[in-house]
């Protein structure tokens, strides 16, 4: 989308998405962001890793000081499923009206969407998710991330597994978009490099996909613009240093600004893969999103040149001297990918050669590649595939 055209300005209809509340410990105010919701109990969404790590400590802390009743439900899985999300969701119905605390990476917070949303639908399943968009309001969440990657704090979606399919579905609903995003890099100063690097990248490949995509509009470039700059400068930094709470915090706002440009514009290809090949292998969605990066920004630069000249730019990068700003961005976010060890070849990630065609075939069948700049088909996502493989 241009800013404007032959008829004049292309009209835009933007939606501010929540309350931001950032900076170190912003965990504090949370009593009294609940409150602000009109509840005075808090169901809380997490996974068992991040009680065991300690990260659940001071949320259930901040809470008991102002006295709310609460209730845990940590069983979240690491690709959360339809099954998982029903399992939440009967919990969360027999602790009772409450607001919704998602306390944890994308998984969490888009297992949290479904479940507050099922909550208000108690007739209704996980695996119901496409009929869901026009169903009643679910109860209000406040996001609360402990990765900086995903955006997820952002919008009223969540992406969860229907097994019994093989695919990824899209479980949302305007009311389950969270009332509050309080971010508190605080919360991720114990998280250990590969995770940074995997989550890292998914916020990079959200602030490239939204330049890039079909949807691009001002107010999303100049998201995904800020975005851009700000992961690819704190990312390595806070890879070597994960006790760098300046890098930190920079991480965690790009990233937030990054979901920010994409629930404005959507995504493309590298996501239509990275969902596909999640769905197969299991493979975490950062570290899907890598194994393809490069080769799908190649792909797309016949389609992309002025998209991935802004990303050149926003990562600081000298000037080419044969003018390619797409050819500089690739190489750019190549030897970011290295920095932080994360790109694999898909043979190593559970992927075998005769199930590339189905990665390809339901990469294609993805929502989000229907937004990238150039449309795939099969045998070029195969290609692509093969490729990396």
């Amino acid at each position: 989308m241009t800013s404007s055209g032959p008829g004049g300005p292309t009209p835009l209809s933007i939606d501010p998405t929540c309350r931001i509340e950032f900076g170190p410990g912003r965990i504090g105010r949370l009593p009294a962001l609940i409150a602000a919701t009109g509840h005075d109990r808090a169901f809380v969404v997490t996974d068992r890793g991040l009680r065991a790590a300690g990260v659940l400590e001071p949320v259930l802390k901040a809470l008991e000081a102002a006295g709310l009743e609460y209730a845990v439900h940590d069983e979240v899985a690491p690709n959360p499923s339809t099954a998982n999300v029903d399992a939440g969701a009967a919990r969360a119905r027999t602790f009772g009206t409450a607001a919704v605390v998602a306390l944890g990476g994308g998984s969490v917070l888009d297992a949290a969407k479904g479940i507050a949303l099922l909550v208000g639908n108690p007739s209704a399943t996980a695996a119901d998710a496409d009929g869901l968009w026009e169903a009643a309001d679910g109860l209000p969440l406040v996001a609360i991330p402990t990765t900086s990657g995903t955006g997820a704090e952002t919008n009223g979606f969540g992406v969860i597994e229907d097994t019994a399919a093989r695919r990824k579905v899209y479980i949302g609903h305007p009311s389950v978009k969270p009332r509050v995003a309080l971010l508190d890099p605080e919360l991720t100063l114990g998280l250990p490099a590969p995770a940074t690097a995997a989550t890292g990248i998914d916020a990079l490949v959200h602030g490239i996909e939204s330049l890039a995509s079909r949807g691009a509009n001002p107010i999303s470039t100049a998201y995904a613009t800020q975005a851009v700059a700000m992961v690819s400068r704190a990312l390595p930094a806070a890879y070597r240093n994960g006790s760098d709470l300046d890098a930190r915090a920079e991480l965690m706002l790009g990233a937030h600004l990054a979901g920010q440009a994409l629930t404005l514009s959507g995504l493309g290809l590298v996501h239509g893969i990275g969902h596909a090949l999640t769905a197969h292998t299991g493979t975490p969605h950062g570290v899907a999103l890598a194994a393809v990066l490069e080769e799908v920004m190649e792909f797309n630069a016949p389609a992309a040149q002025g998209a991935y000249e802004q990303v050149a730019r926003a990562m600081r990068l000298a000037p080419p001297a044969d003018g390619d700003w797409a050819r500089a961005a690739i190489d750019g976010v190549r030897e970011i990918a290295g920095t932080v060890e994360v790109k694999r070849p898909l043979s190593t990630l559970g992927a075998d050669r005769a199930m590339l065609p189905s990665i390809a075939a339901g990469a294609v069948a993805d929502a989000v590649t229907k937004n990238n700049p150039l449309s795939p088909d099969r045998a070029q996502v195969l290609n692509i595939l093969t490729t990396t493989y």
